[in-house]
């Protein structure tokens, strides 16, 4: 018996309305699994990288070991780094989570101690002399004029942390990536499509918000362009 001429699940297209519509419920789980990792991991990452970025810019033998540290993580192979983390966390989100975060504090450690690199002296110089301490140097001073490098690593970051997101589907807590894994193995053409886009979606949207807060948050940047 063939399948009815509009029946694209029961061909096996790769677009499918149909697919959409009966598995909604499947796509919307997917994807907020995705969001929760994503965001989760570069937040930890963030609040991780910037104690370490400091230290670094604070104490200059230690940007060495810092960076270098940071480094070495990033080379290591998702499916290795996971393997690694496999027996201090199991088979969990967590485990997705933590190689995340790892991933995440090299691009995110380089580009706030790039920032922070870049203040000029004299500013540091000139809040000093109207009293500000080490603290407030470094909050009211030091990380606003650092934030358009440590924006640009954090939208990288999250673009990597999205897409890498799907590797966590050799766990069984990949978001998006357990529909590409399980239609690969299916071969289920139009789930593999869908959970495809919808990453590429996510990342996009994911960029462009944060370069909208970046915008926001640094408007001297707009002016310095015009």
């Amino acid at each position: 018996m063939t399948a009815p001429p509009d029946d694209c699940l029961a061909r096996n297209e790769w677009i499918c309305g149909a697919y959409l519509s009966t598995r909604r419920g499947v796509l919307l789980d997917a994807v907020l699994q995705h969001l929760r990792l994503t965001a989760l991991a570069v937040l930890i990452a963030l609040a991780v990288a910037v104690p370490l970025a400091v230290l670094a810019r604070r104490l200059r033998w230690a940007a060495g070991p810092v960076l270098a540290l940071t480094t070495v993580l990033y080379t290591i192979p998702s499916l290795a780094m996971f393997s690694l983390l496999l027996p201090l966390y199991g088979l969990s989100a967590t485990l997705v989570v933590a190689g995340l975060v790892l991933y995440s504090l090299t691009l995110l450690v380089r580009n706030i101690l790039a920032g922070l690199r870049a203040v000029p002296e004299e500013t540091r110089q000139a809040a000093r002399g109207m009293g500000y301490g080490p603290v407030r140097l470094l909050l009211a001073v030091e990380l606003p004029l650092a934030l358009p490098a440590a924006m640009a690593g954090l939208r990288i970051a999250t673009v990597s942390a999205v897409s890498l997101v799907t590797v966590g589907a050799i766990v069984g807590f990949g978001g998006l990536g357990n529909l590409i894994y399980a239609g690969m193995n299916t071969y289920f053409k139009a789930q593999v499509l869908t959970a495809s886009v919808l990453c590429v979606v996510i990342a996009v949207a994911a960029d462009l918000l944060l370069l909208g807060v970046q915008r926001l948050l640094t408007p001297w940047t707009r002016a310095a362009r015009a």
